[in-house]
């Protein structure tokens, strides 16, 4: 059972479709972790040109994928409720694995040192408890700017 589901992940984060990379949270320990779910199928429309032939996705949108989840987990925070969080950095990137249609992408963040309204989270993707990306990922919150 989803600890959140797509809809309420979309109460929380600005990433609508085409660019919301992700299906449910799986796990959540508030201020601590979070662990959410990317079903990869063939449907995705980055498969048309990357790779035709040999589909693969791009590096640069699994990071999102983990950004996406480590926004679920700032924006949970209750001193960062009803804010927009952004990121403001990568270091450290490794892709230790390809990720194809069919995968499951399992995206873990923890949270790394937070101050005032910025911070680092610890990321990995995991692809059958396989290592396919990891980073570390610096971020600010600025307030709602819906409000």
């Amino acid at each position: 059972m989803p600890v959140l589901t797509t809809t309420e992940i979309m109460d929380l984060i600005p990433n609508r479709y085409p660019i919301i990379y992700m299906d449910y949270v799986e796990e959540m320990v508030p201020d601590e972790s979070i662990v959410a779910v990317k079903n990869v199928t063939i449907n995705e429309q980055f498969f048309q040109g990357h790779f035709p032939g040999n589909p693969v996705m791009p590096g640069v949108l699994i990071i999102e994928s983990l950004a996406q989840a480590a926004s679920i987990l700032i924006l949970s925070s209750p001193q960062f409720k009803g804010k927009t969080a952004y990121m403001t950095g990568i270091n450290d990137a490794k892709f230790k694995k390809m990720v194809v249609p069919g995968d499951v992408l399992k995206l873990h963040a923890t949270f790394g040192k937070v101050r005032e309204n910025m911070g680092t989270v610890e990321v990995v993707a995991k692809v059958d408890d396989k290592v396919a990306t990891k980073a570390e990922l610096m971020f600010v919150v600025a307030p709602d700017e819906k409000d």
